[in-house]
């Protein structure tokens, strides 16, 4: 794909009159990085760049099209075809013991996480995985969007993933996309104890013909299971894990405490807080109140 890729813009570049500098002037990058794309050499195109080429060779998005198919490559095969497979399912359910699902990552805590590990080239090659996650997301807002159910194990919640503010805008927006039709987010609690997906994370896929799939992955591997007996094994497992989980509402309601008590902005006291302030305040002499620092209120002196 990235050699197809190449060759229409190498196609659409000569049909224009350019040369490689010419192009590369009118994106931004060097002529040597146009030539690296059109010999499908080097680190693929961002998505950025293929949209400026996309505009500057008036291509009619075609090389957008073609984009993602190029950035999949990237993936090993079992990787690549359960991306396939998701792009197509009518409904997914997964289970996530360790980090927020991409298709609910905001771009800050996606960033946070894409950040970490050995196989990251450089910053062009992160926001080059940060869009492609991203953009993957748009499945969820578009026609055809699949019917969406997730399983948080509690750790999710706990770890503070690109730290307190990236974390108070993920579960924020955890709780704004539970109220989306067709999306359902239960919390699995650390008290439910051992379970049969304990150490990775599980993915069902079921295509619009009705077949399922099963993706398991840790975190250095993955597995596709498409075998009906298998798959059936994972599928007991997750009702299983939806049974132990908190109901839909119990769910929100401890994303909504764990934002309060982990994840709260510097100035903004917790409930407790609150609460204690609220005792101070009704015990104190001659209705005084305190300030929300702490501070006394002094009384104003009458006026000679």
């Amino acid at each position: 794909m990235a050699a197809l890729f190449g060759s229409r813009v190498r196609k659409l570049r000569t049909a224009a009159g350019l040369t490689q500098t010419d192009v590369g002037a009118l994106t931004h990058v060097v002529g040597s990085r146009i030539a690296q794309i059109e010999r499908a050499t080097g680190a693929k195109p961002t998505l950025e760049l293929a949209r400026a080429l996309d505009r500057e060779l008036v291509a009619d998005e075609l090389l957008i099209d073609l984009w993602p198919y190029v950035y999949r490559e990237a993936f090993p095969n079992w990787s690549q075809a359960f991306i396939a497979y998701s792009a197509r399912a009518a409904v997914i359910r997964e289970y996530a013991s360790h980090v927020v699902p991409g298709l609910l990552q905001t771009p800050a805590y996606a960033r946070a996480l894409l950040s970490v590990g050995h196989s990251l080239r450089g910053a062009e090659h992160l926001e080059e995985r940060v869009a492609a996650r991203l953009d993957r997301q748009t499945r969820l807002t578009g026609p055809g969007r699949p019917e969406l159910w997730i399983i948080l194990d509690e750790a999710v919640l706990r770890r503070p993933i690109g730290g307190s503010a990236v974390m108070r805008g993920q579960l924020e927006k955890l709780l704004h996309m539970a109220e989306e039709p067709g999306i359902t987010i239960q919390v699995l609690p650390f008290d439910q104890g051992e379970h049969g997906a304990l150490g990775g994370s599980l993915t069902l896929l079921v295509m619009p013909d009705g077949t399922e799939v099963a993706y398991t992955e840790g975190a250095h591997h993955g597995q596709l299971t498409e075998e009906p007996h298998e798959v059936e094994r994972f599928v007991l497992t997750y009702d299983q894990l939806r049974a132990m989980a908190l109901p839909p509402l119990m769910s929100l309601d401890l994303i909504r405490s764990v934002l309060e008590a982990d994840y709260r902005g510097s100035r903004i006291p917790s409930r407790s807080d609150r609460r204690r302030l609220a005792q101070q305040q009704s015990q104190q002499p001659g209705g005084r109140q305190l300030r929300g620092g702490g501070g006394r209120i002094p009384r104003r002196r009458p006026r000679p």
